[in-house]
């Protein structure tokens, strides 16, 4: 079967990567996009963020393909013909990435490890008491795959875990909520919350001081879904008054995060620069490369975002 172009469009940082690692993918040919290139014969895009009058150029494009797991960019921007499906990133290094950053993040909660570094930077030995994973129940906003694979590495070491989505969903191991209705009961008594929602208006700022008062005091907060989901000022105040002891943060309403942030100088707040987790090129163009073949065959994409729902 010839090899089908996909023409690489923005996250300019990562083109080098990316067209290293398609020399080793069978069933692609990697193009990087250029003014004044012909985009008569490329039929599938793959991008980050829209690219002004790109996609409607493109008079055979049959699929755009999303760098990330993310797709709210391009399902709420004009750039975007309708007709044309766009596929989620669903790849086992960016779940892998995602995993660990979860497990990383709950157990930095989970035995308070703030308290450790601040003895040592004080020279201070400060043994201290954290309770059994078991006695610390964990909730995760957002059951979808990377929702359901941290979820189930969690489960591993012993934490008891519930997850929350639009929709209902089942898990032999994982109490499942679905929808607003059920949302109070998947929040009640949770010590460590994980939120992995995608971006929508309705979960538009729902980190807020409704949902975190739900929390069991002294509980912590973990964001890896998107700077939109958090109201900050809430978050500060949630913090002050000791309804939560901790936040980590990797996503942010401003990006890259104003120097001047009351976040930076915060003690419990953690925060990463929205690399909680990444495509693995190879695993990312690997996947095209299927979803491809899946076309060339007669067959539906897979992980094709829903315009109707916003993920």
């Amino acid at each position: 079967m010839k090899a089908e172009k996909l023409l690489f469009a923005g996250a300019d940082e990562y083109q080098a990567t990316f067209a290293k690692a398609a020399r080793d993918v069978a069933g692609i040919e990697f193009v990087a996009h250029e003014p004044g290139l012909d985009l008569t014969d490329i039929r599938y895009l793959l991008m980050w963020r829209p690219v002004p009058g790109l996609a409607k150029a493109m008079p055979n494009l049959k699929a755009i393909f999303c760098f990330g797991a993310g797709v709210e960019r391009l399902l709420g921007s004009a750039e975007v013909p309708a007709q044309i499906p766009i596929v989620r990133m669903v790849e086992p290094g960016l779940t892998g990435g995602m995993v660990e950053y979860v497990l990383w993040q709950v157990l930095r909660h989970h035995r308070r490890i703030w308290e450790l570094e601040e003895a040592q930077a004080a020279g201070k030995w400060a043994p201290h008491w954290y309770p059994a994973a078991w006695d610390r129940p964990v909730g995760i906003l957002g059951f979808g795959e990377l929702g359901q694979a941290a979820g189930e590495k969690l489960i591993e070491f012993g934490f008891p875990v519930r997850g929350w989505s639009r929709s209902k969903k089942s898990h032999a191991a994982i109490q499942c909520f679905a929808g607003p209705a059920e949302l109070p009961a998947f929040l009640d008594g949770l010590e460590i919350l994980i939120c992995l929602l995608p971006l929508t208006p309705e979960t538009k700022g729902i980190l807020n001081v409704d949902l975190l008062g739900r929390l069991k005091p002294g509980a912590s907060l973990i964001n890896v879904g998107r700077g939109g989901h958090l109201i900050e000022p809430d978050l500060l105040a949630a913090l002050a008054s000791g309804q939560l002891i901790a936040a980590s943060l990797d996503v942010f309403s401003q990006e890259p995060l104003p120097a001047d942030h009351p976040f930076w100088r915060h003690p419990r707040i953690f925060m990463t620069p929205h690399n909680a987790s990444d495509t693995d090129p190879a695993g990312g163009l690997g996947a095209i490369a299927r979803q491809i073949a899946r076309h060339q065959a007669g067959e539906e994409f897979e992980h094709v975002a829903d315009r109707a729902r916003g993920y």
